[in-house]
C-alpha cells in the first residue's frame, strides 16, 4: 500500500484526538499494572496473612496470563472484529481491577488477577494496532511516539504510584485506581473507535495450545526459578522440559500446517523480523535495570519506597521529552540513526551505573535514569516505527501481538537473568571479602576500628562485608547489561530505513 492508498483510508476518520487519548488510557492502564503492585507486595502479604511463596503467585499468575492471551489477542480481533475485542477487554480488566481491590483471601486475589491478566493482554497490542490504522503512513512515527509514552512510561512511574498509594492509602487502591480510568477508556473507544474487521484463517488449535504451553511454562520457570533454586528445583526442571518441547512441537507445526496459529509471512517482512530480535533483547536489557534500582535503593541505601520512586521518576521524565521529541524527527531522520543514538545513550547510561556505590547520594541515579529514559525514546520510537513500516495493514493485529509478546518475554528472561546472577555473585563476593577481612589486617581495623568478637560486633562486621558484596554484584549485574547494549549494535545495520517522503511510495529502501 503506497501513501496515498494509505491516506485516502484514513481520510473519513473522525475524532482522531479522542481516539488516540481513549486507546492510550487503555493502553496505560495495562502497562502500569506490571509494577504497580510490586511495592504494594508486603502489604498484601501482612493483610492476607500469606507466605513470600504464596505472594509470588500474585504476579506470576498476572504475567503468565497475560503471556498466554497476548498472541491469542490478535487472531480474536479477526472474528469478534477490534472494536469489539477492545470493548470487552476493557471492561474485564476494570471489572477484575475492581474485584482485586475487594478481594477478602490470597485465592480470591490469585484468581483476579489471572483475570485481570487474561483481559488486559490484549490492550497493548490492540492500541498500536488502532494508531497505526487511524493515522496516515507519513504520521506514523508521531502515533508510534504516543503509543509509547504508555507502555514505557506506566512501568517507570508505577512504583512511585504504587509506593505513594500504598504508603498513605491502602494496598487496595493500587487496584481500584484502574476503575476509573477504564471507565473513561471504556467510553472513549464505544463512542470513538471505528470498527475493523480482517480476514482471519481457521483457528489453530494445536499451535495455540502449544505455543501457551511454551510460553506458560517459560514464564512460570523464569518468575520461580530464583525462589526455587533454578534447576535443583523438580518443579523448574519439569517446567523447563515442557516449555522447551511445547515449543519444538510449535515450531515443527507451524512451519508444517496450512494454517498456522502464527503467521510466517509476518516474519518474511525483513524489518518486521529484525523489529522483533531487536525488541526482545531490548526488553532483556532496559528493562531489567527496573528490577535492579528499587531493591538496590530501598535495602542498601535504605531509601522509603515514596523516596525510591521520586529518585527513579527522572526516568520516566527522559522517556516523556525524548518521545515527544522523536515523534517529530523520525519522518525526517533515517531511523537507524535514531535507534544508535539511543543504543550510544543507553550505553553511557549503563557505564555510569556500573560505578555506582554504597555511599553515594541520589545525583547518579537521576542523572543516569534520565539518560537512560531518554534513550528509551530514541530507540523505541523508531524501532516499531521501522518495524510496522513494510508490513501489509491486514497483518497488523497479529504483528503488534506478536511484538507485545516478545518484548515482554526478553523482560522477564532479562529480569530473571540479572536477578540469578545477583544472588550468585553476591555469595561469591561475600567470600572474596571475607578473606580479607582478618584481626591482622591493619588496612581494615583502620577502616572499620577494633570490632570485638562477640556475636553482635561478628554480626556488625559480617553486615558491612555483605552490603559491599552486594553492591558488586549490582555493578556486575550494570556491567553485563552494557555489554549486551553494546552487542546489540549490529543489528541497525540489518534495518530497512523507510521512506520519508509524504508523495513516495512507502516502501522500504536500502
Amino acid at each position: 500500500m503506497n501513501v496515498v492508498a494509505n491516506q485516502a483510508a484514513t481520510s473519513g476518520i473522525s475524532h482522531r484526538g479522542l481516539i488516540t487519548i481513549s486507546v492510550m488510557l487503555a493502553s496505560v492502564l495495562q502497562s502500569l499494572d506490571n509494577t504497580i503492585a510490586n511495592v504494594a507486595l508486603p502489604h498484601i502479604q501482612g493483610s492476607l496473612s500469606a507466605t513470600q511463596e504464596q505472594m509470588g503467585w500474585v504476579l506470576t499468575s498476572y504475567i503468565v496470563a497475560a503471556a498466554i492471551m497476548t498472541p491469542l489477542a490478535g487472531w480474536l480481533a479477526g472474528p469478534l472484529g477490534r472494536k469489539k475485542m477492545f470493548v470487552v477487554s476493557i471492561a474485564a480488566f476494570t471489572i477484575a481491577s475492581a474485584l482485586c481491590g475487594m478481594a477478602q483471601s490470597l485465592s480470591q486475589l490469585v484468581f483476579f488477577r489471572l483475570v485481570q491478566g487474561l483481559a488486559g493482554a490484549s490492550l497493548v497490542p490492540l492500541s498500536q494496532a488502532v494508531l497505526l490504522d487511524v493515522y496516515p503512513r507519513e504520521q506514523h512515527g508521531r502515533a508510534t511516539a504516543l503509543w509509547a509514552m504508555g507502555i514505557t512510561v506506566g512501568p517507570i512511574l508505577g512504583p512511585l504510584l504504587g509506593g505513594w498509594l500504598t504508603e498513605y492509602h491502602s494496598w487496595r487502591w493500587v487496584f481500584l485506581i484502574n476503575v476509573p480510568f477504564g471507565i473513561l477508556a471504556l467510553a472513549g473507544v464505544s463512542a470513538f473507535v471505528p470498527e475493523q474487521r480482517n480476514k482471519y484463517s481457521p483457528f489453530d488449535f494445536f499451535g495455540f495450545m502449544t505455543l501457551s504451553l511454551a510460553v506458560g511454562g517459560l514464564q512460570i520457570m523464569l518468575d520461580r526459578g530464583q525462589l526455587l533454586d533454578w534447576f535443583n528445583s523438580n518443579e523448574i526442571m519439569i517446567e523447563a522440559v515442557v516449555a522447551s518441547l511445547a515449543l519444538y512441537l510449535f515450531l515443527v507445526h507451524s512451519f508444517t500446517a496450512k494454517h498456522p496459529f502464527v503467521s510466517l509471512a509476518l516474519f518474511k517482512d525483513r524489518n518486521y523480523a529484525i523489529g522483533c530480535t531487536f525488541m526482545f533483547v531490548m526488553g532483556l536489557s532496559l528493562f531489567a535495570t527496573l528490577a535492579l534500582l528499587p531493591p538496590l535503593l530501598q535495602n542498601l541505601m535504605n531509601y522509603p519506597v515514596v523516596t525510591t520512586g521520586l529518585v527513579t521518576a527522572p526516568r520516566g521524565l527522559g522517556a516523556f521529552l525524548s518521545m515527544f521529541l522523536v515523534g517529530r524527527l523520525v519522518s525526517k531522520v533515517d531511523a537507524r540513526i535514531l535507534i544508535g543514538t539511543g543504543l550510544a545513550l543507553t550505553a553511557v547510561s549503563m557505564w555510569g551505573m556500573t560505578g555506582f556505590s554504597a555511599q553515594m547520594d541520589s545525583w547518579p541515579v537521576i542523572w543516569t535514569g534520565f539518560l537512560q529514559g531518554t534513550a528509551m525514546g530514541f530507540t523505541f520510537v523508531p524501532l516499531t516505527a521501522a518495524a510496522f513500516a513494510t508490513l501489509h495493514s491486514s497483518l497488523r493485529n497479529e504483528g503488534t501481538s506478536m511484538f507485545s509478546l516478545l518484548r515482554n518475554i526478553g523482560s522477564s528472561i532479562g529480569i530473571a537473568m540479572v536477578a540469578a546472577l545477583l544472588t550468585r555473585n553476591s555469595q561469591i563476593m561475600h567470600a572474596r571479602l571475607s578473606e580479607h577481612v582478618t584481626p591482622y589486617d591493619l588496612a581494615t581495623r583502620a577502616h572499620l576500628g577494633y570490632v570485638e568478637a562477640t556475636s553482635g560486633g561478628l554480626a556488625s562486621l559480617n553486615g558491612i562485608v555483605s552490603k559491599q558484596a552486594a553492591m558488586i554484584a549490582y555493578n556486575n549485574d550494570f556491567k553485563l547489561l552494557l555489554i549486551i547494549t553494546i552487542i546489540t549494535f549490529p543489528l541497525v545495520l540489518f534495518l530497512r530505513a523507510p521512506a520519508r517522503s509524504a508523495t513516495s511510495p512507502s516502501v522500504a529502501v536500502e
